[in-house]
This record gives C-alpha cells, sequence and structure tokens, in this order.
C-alpha cells in the first residue's frame, strides 16, 4: 500500500482544546525567566552584556523548539500506524464472525441428520450382539453342564482339571462382555460361588498339609500350584484379585495351631508336666515333617520350615499366656514350665536340635514367657514350696517334741552320741529345693536360697521356744520327763549337727555373710540349750551349798564330796555330746559349780574365829580347787578352760598372816579376774574375821592404784554373775562401791 492510499485510510485529527498544564507551564516559565532577567540585570554593569544574552537566548529558544518540533513528529506518526492497525484488525473480526456463524448453521444441520441415524446404528449394534451370540451359542449352551463338572472335580479334589474348568468359563464369560457391553448373562451367575468353592476346597487342603504329605503329596502339590496360578494371573477388569497364595499361608498356620493349640480346656493340675512332655516330643516331629515332607511340596518362598517353626512358637506362646492368666499353678507345675520354658523348649531336644536347619531359629523371636510371666512364676513357685517346707519343718519339729516325753532316752549313733535324723532331714529338704531351683535359673535359685534360711530361722526359733515349754512344764512339774536332761543334750547335738552342715546351703559366689544370720540364730540356740542344762545342774546343787561355808565344811571334806558326787552323776552324760560342744557344755558346768560355790561364800555364813580356822578354810579352799579340778578333768574337760583355780587365788586372800599385805593380794586378785569388785573383795575379807575397819579400807583402795589386767587375766565372767552381799540402802553413798560406804559409816 503507496503512502497516499495509507494517508487516505488514516483518520483525520481535529484539534482539540488548549491543555490546562500547558497554560500553567508558561505561567511557570515566564516567572522563572523573569527572576532570573531580574537577577542578572539588577547591576547596571550587567546592562552591557544584554545583546548577548539576547542571543544566546534565541539560539536556546530556537534548539528548544527544533527539538520538541521532532518529538511531536514522531509522536504523531506512532499514533497514525496504531489506528491503521485497529482498522485492519476491525475488519478481520468481522470475517471471523461471519465464517462462525455459517459454520454454526452447518452443525445444526447435521446433529438433525444424526437423530434421524440414531435408530439405524441401534439396529446394527444389535445384530452385531446376535451375531456374536450365534457364534458363541453352542460354547453357551454347554456352560451349565461345565459349571455342573466342575464341581464334581472339586468335590473330587481333582484340583487342576477343575481350575482349567473354572478358567475356561471365565475366558467365555470375558468372550461376551464386550460384544454385550459388559452384560454378564445369567448361566455365568454361579461361577465366582465356584470359585469360592474351589479357593476353600484349596484353603482346606492346605490347612490339612501335614497329614496331606504323608499321604497325599499329590493333592497337596495341586492345591498349592492352583493357588499360585490364581495369584500370578491378571485378573479381568471389574473383579476383585483372587490373592489365594495368601490363603493357602493362613490356613498352613491355622491348620497346625488347631493340631496342637486348639484345644480351649487348659492342662489340669497335675497334668501340666505330661502336656509339656508331649509338646516336646511332637513339635520337634512336626517341624521333621515339614523339612522332609511339606517343603518339597510348596514352592522356596513359602519358607515352610521357617512358617512352621514360627507357628508353632506363636501358638505355644499364646496357649502359655492363656494359662497363666488362669487359675494359679501349683509348685511341681510352675516348676516343669519354668524349666520346660527356659531350657528344655530352647534347648537340643527341641527347637534348638543339629538336626534343624537355620530355618527353625526361634531364638529371636518374642520369648515363650516375659519376664513379667518368669517373676510370676518364680513367686508361685517360692510360695507354695515355702508353704510346704514350712510344714515338713513343722512336721519333723512335733515329731521330735513328741519323743521327749518317752520313758526310753534318746536314740544313739554307733560311736554312742545321742542321735536324730531331724538336723539330716531338715538341711536335706532345704538342699534339695535350692538344688531344685538351680535347674530353673540363678534369680529362681536365690529366691528359694532365701526362702529356705528365712525358714530354718523359724524353724530354730520354734525349736528353742519348744525346748522352753519344755524346760518350764518339766522344773514347774507339769510334765514328769525321765529322761531331761539327756534329750536337752540331744537337742544341743541336734544343734551342733545343724552348724557343722549349714553350710552346704551356701551358694557358690554368694555373699560370706548370707549365712549369718542363721549361724547367730544357731549360736543363740545353743546357748539357750546350755543354760537349760545349767539350770538344771543347778537345781541339783543348790540344796548342797546352802551349808557352804560352815564349822562342818572346815572340819570335813563330805560337804564337797557331795558335790562333786551329784555333778558327775549327772554330767556322765555329758559324753554323748559331740564335740566341741562337749568342751562348751563341761566348761560352762563347771563354771556353774564354781559360781554356786563362790556365791556361797559370799552369803557371809561363816567369820573365821582365829588363825587357825583361817587356816583350815584356805585348806578347804585348795582342797575342794583340787577335787573339782580331778572331777572335770576326769569328764574330759581340757585344763586351761577350768575357773576352780579362782578358789587358789581366794585361798591367798585367808591364808596371809600379815594384814598389811592384803593389798597386794587384793591387787593380784584384781590382776587375774578384772571383774571382781569391791563388794566381793569386802565379802571375802568378812571370811577372815581378824581385819578392822581401816585394814579393810587400806586393803579396798588398793583396787584402785592396782595396775591393768593382765594380758593372761581370765577374760570369762565370774564375779560379775555372783551377787554380793547386798547392805542397807542409807548405808550406800552417791559414788563408790557399797563396800566402802559401809565401812566409812561404820
Amino acid at each position: 500500500m503507496d503512502s497516499a492510499a495509507k494517508d487516505e485510510m488514516q483518520p483525520e485529527l481535529s484539534p482539540g482544546p488548549e491543555w490546562p498544564e500547558q497554560e500553567r507551564a508558561e505561567q511557570l516559565a515566564r516567572g522563572a525567566a523573569l527572576k532570573w532577567a531580574s537577577g542578572i540585570f539588577y547591576r547596571p554593569e550587567q546592562l552591557a552584556r544584554l545583546g548577548q544574552y539576547r542571543s544566546r537566548e534565541v539560539q536556546r529558544t530556537c534548539s528548544l523548539e527544533a527539538r520538541l518540533k521532532s518529538v511531536v513528529q514522531s509522536y504523531l506518526e506512532g499514533v497514525q500506524t496504531g489506528v491503521w492497525q485497529l482498522a485492519q484488525a476491525i475488519e478481520a473480526v468481522q470475517g471471523t464472525r461471519e465464517a462462525l456463524s455459517q459454520a454454526r448453521g452447518l452443525l445444526q444441520g447435521m446433529s438433525q441428520a444424526l437423530r434421524t441415524l440414531q435408530p439405524l446404528r441401534e439396529r446394527v449394534a444389535q445384530y452385531k450382539q446376535l451375531q456374536a451370540m450365534s457364534h458363541l451359542l453352542p460354547r453357551l449352551r454347554a456352560v451349565p453342564a461345565a459349571v455342573a463338572h466342575t464341581q464334581t472335580l472339586i468335590d473330587a479334589q481333582q484340583f487342576l482339571e477343575a481350575y482349567m474348568s473354572l478358567r475356561e468359563l471365565e475366558q467365555l464369560r470375558e468372550d461376551t462382555w464386550a460384544p454385550l457391553g459388559g452384560l454378564e448373562l445369567p448361566v455365568f451367575q454361579g461361577l465366582d460361588l465356584l470359585f469360592e468353592a474351589l479357593g476353600q476346597a484349596v484353603e482346606a487342603a492346605a490347612g490339612a498339609a501335614g497329614k496331606l504329605a504323608r499321604e497325599d503329596p499329590a493333592l497337596l502339590v495341586a492345591a498349592v500350584r492352583v493357588a499360585e496360578v490364581e495369584t500370578g494371573r491378571t485378573t479381568p477388569l471389574g473383579q476383585v484379585p483372587r490373592d489365594w497364595r495368601q490363603r493357602c499361608l493362613r490356613a498352613l498356620q491355622e491348620g497346625l495351631e488347631q493340631t496342637h493349640f486348639g484345644s480351649p480346656l487348659l492342662p489340669a493340675p497335675g497334668a501340666l508336666p505330661g502336656w509339656l512332655e508331649a509338646l516336646r516330643v511332637a513339635l520337634p516331629v512336626e517341624l521333621a515333617t515339614a523339612e522332609a515332607l511339606v517343603a518339597p511340596c510348596c514352592p522356596p518362598q513359602y519358607n515352610v520350615v521357617q512358617l512352621w517353626a514360627h507357628t508353632l512358637h506363636s501358638g505355644l506362646r499364646r496357649s502359655l499366656q492363656h494359662l497363666l492368666a488362669g487359675p494359679e499353678l501349683e509348685a511341681a507345675d510352675a516348676f516343669a514350665l519354668l524349666h520346660w520354658a527356659l531350657h528344655v523348649y530352647l534347648g537340643q531336644e527341641m527347637m534348638g536340635s543339629l538336626e534343624l536347619g537355620p530355618e527353625a531359629d526361634v531364638s529371636q523371636l518374642e520369648p515363650l514367657l516375659t519376664l513379667e510371666n518368669i517373676e510370676q512364676l518364680e513367686a508361685t513357685f517360692v510360695a507354695n514350696v515355702q508353704a510346704s517346707v514350712s510344714q515338713w519343718l513343722q512336721n519333723a519339729l512335733d515329731g521330735e517334741v513328741a519323743e521327749w516325753g518317752r520313758e526310753q532316752g534318746p536314740n544313739t549313733d554307733p560311736s554312742g552320741s545321742y542321735y536324730s535324723p531331724m538336723p539330716a532331714i531338715v538341711l536335706q529338704i532345704l538342699e534339695e529345693n535350692i538344688r531344685v531351683a538351680s535347674l530353673v535359673s540363678e534369680s529362681l535359685q536365690q529366691r528359694v536360697h532365701g526362702m529356705a534360711l528365712s525358714e530354718l530361722g523359724i524353724f530354730l526359733r520354734s525349736f528353742s521356744d519348744a525346748l522352753i515349754r519344755f524346760s518350764r512344764d518339766h522344773l514347774r512339774g507339769k510334765a514328769m520327763v525321765p529322761h531331761y536332761v539327756p534329750y536337752l543334750l540331744a537337742a544341743l547335738n541336734h544343734q551342733s549337727a545343724l552348724s557343722s552342715s549349714v553350710s552346704v546351703l551356701q551358694l557358690d559366689g554368694a555373699p560370706s555373710g548370707a549365712l549369718a544370720p542363721v549361724e547367730a540364730a544357731l549360736d543363740k540356740l545353743q546357748r539357750r540349750i546350755c543354760r537349760l542344762v545349767l539350770e538344771a545342774l543347778q537345781v541339783e546343787l543348790q540344796p548342797l551349798f546352802a551349808d557352804l561355808p560352815s564349822r562342818q565344811w572346815l572340819s570335813s571334806p563330805e560337804l564337797l564330796e557331795s558335790v562333786c558326787e551329784r555333778a558327775g552323776r549327772f554330767c556322765r552324760d555329758f559324753g554323748r555330746v559331740r564335740n566341741p560342744t562337749v568342751q562348751l557344755l563341761l566348761a560352762e558346768a563347771e563354771r556353774a559349780v564354781v559360781l554356786q560355790y563362790l556365791r556361797a561364800l559370799m552369803q557371809g555364813r561363816l567369820v573365821c574365829r582365829g588363825a587357825d580356822e583361817r587356816t583350815q578354810a584356805a585348806e578347804r579352799l585348795r582342797h575342794d580347787a583340787a577335787q573339782l579340778q580331778q572331777l572335770f578333768l576326769g569328764l574330759g574337760l581340757e585344763e586351761n578352760a577350768h575357773c576352780a583355780p579362782v578358789l587358789l587365788a581366794l585361798r591367798e586372800l585367808l591364808n596371809l598372816r600379815d594384814p598389811a599385805l592384803l593389798g597386794l593380794e587384793v591387787a593380784g586378785l584384781q590382776q587375774q579376774f578384772p571383774d571382781v569388785s569391791e563388794d566381793h573383795v569386802s565379802a571375802l575379807l568378812g571370811l577372815r574375821g581378824d581385819l578392822s575397819r581401816e585394814q579393810q579400807l587400806a586393803a579396798l583402795s588398793s583396787l584402785q592404784a592396782a595396775l591393768p589386767p593382765s594380758p593372761r587375766a581370765s577374760r570369762r565372767a565370774l564375779f560379775s554373775l555372783v551377787p554380793a552381799p547386798a547392805p542397807a540402802p542409807a548405808s550406800c553413798l552417791p559414788s563408790g562401791s557399797c563396800a566402802r560406804a559401809r565401812l566409812l559409816s561404820e
């Protein structure tokens, strides 16, 4: 298009009204020019340069006008081009609108033509369906017979043939879907039920896998093959996938659990060991069957041996949890379950057998018994065993106590010592329970060990209480016991036997002081039995010491001979006590006789009338000491355990002729016997009958100034067990001994 035509198509621009901004700009420009001019020409000397300023401003004005003309011209050219392009666009839009209007008219005409052709299209579709059905009709007529035949095959457990028949029927159904537009014929309505019947039959065969593997492995293989093929194939559109593999695996697990753990009845009390023994035999056989017979019938991905092992483990664990949630088990059942679960189950007799492969390993699974279960079973076992042990020990004690009133004396062993099987029975009961508990676990062994020591302590206290009642009834005359002392000595042998054998209850690795409470109880029992024996001895000898000291005692040895005779007769049965207890008993008996002797001396019944009587008394003390030593040496007491030498020390107090030397003798007496008191010394000095008050005070003062006791001094209590004569309370001072106060008050 030439420029003339272009100019003709360009619209003519009419001048518009003046812009208000232009007028305002002119005013601002004039004001600025006036301001500049007034500033320039304010001084007269600047007027000479007016011409220069005018020419410069004229040039600047021309330059600005030229630049403005150029900008306005460029703007006008751009506006003209835009107006021309808009005109071209309007023409194109109008042409498009007309074309669309013509197309709309054509489409409306075609839709009317299509509506007239719709019946024809439907007729064509029906013709195609009829044509397809005419080809499939012979096969469709055979469907009912095929369905019945397939059901017969399923009932006959011919799984492969039944599955192939079902697949053919399903394929025929798929062939009819497309021609019929997804419509299912009534003849195929029972096909899904037939598939489900086959799936249930396959599932039942899998549930009896162990039996079929032994009797009919081909049937098991067919069932597994059908399940695998059905799981691996692509299902038709609109059908839910049939995961028969998982159904088979679940059936394998459920059938296995039903075989061994299907009974809801729990083992009766006492029948649990038999049930566990049956499982010990059956489970390894089941795993061996799975490995040898079932696994070859199944694909490798089934992991039959591992599945068998895990299923048996899980079923057994649930059964045990159900068992523990029921009534509390008896001791034998609790022990059997603990031992079986902790040792037998994972041992070489069962799941840890070397004949089983690594697939049968269940050691990484959850244990059969949780820590709470083990705690519960151990507590149950210990409580029941404790009740039984307590009853056994009580029966043993009752039997022993019943023998104390017999007309016959205690039984003896071949060595002549008093003997009873009770200590051996007690320790055997406790030791056997500890040994049995060690077969289960260290924790149960420690529990039973603690229980055994506790029950032994209770037994010892009961034994001690029974002895006290036995002694009290005898001494009070409530029960006449012909052999009272022999049975006390037999009890001492029982204590000795328990003490010498209680170490069998010490656990390996246990602290050395674990048996300390029991040993302390045994020591206490020994002291109590000795005290009862000594009390009986004191009852025997007390009437004989009523006349000691006396004038008759000074002149004749018959009094002490009677004491020695009766003491010897009383202690003759001490020989039936085992060592070292017999030494302790003889030492305590000898000390008891000496204490009786000292008590008699302290009573102040005799005061010597002169030197001759003092000499007689000193000689009598020497003779009596020798007689007592001879008696107990003859009974077997070791010489270094005698207390009779104290009489020789007292003899020196009476035999001393110079009263001024009494202080030395008293100090020597205190060095030998540190428990001697001023009251004792005062009572002994009173026997002399020749000392003044000042002499006695001087002798007593030597006790305070005496040297510390000699290392060889007697450490056995003598004088502290002898009551000194008690003076009137008014004669005792707040500090110091009553003897010193009495002397000072005279």
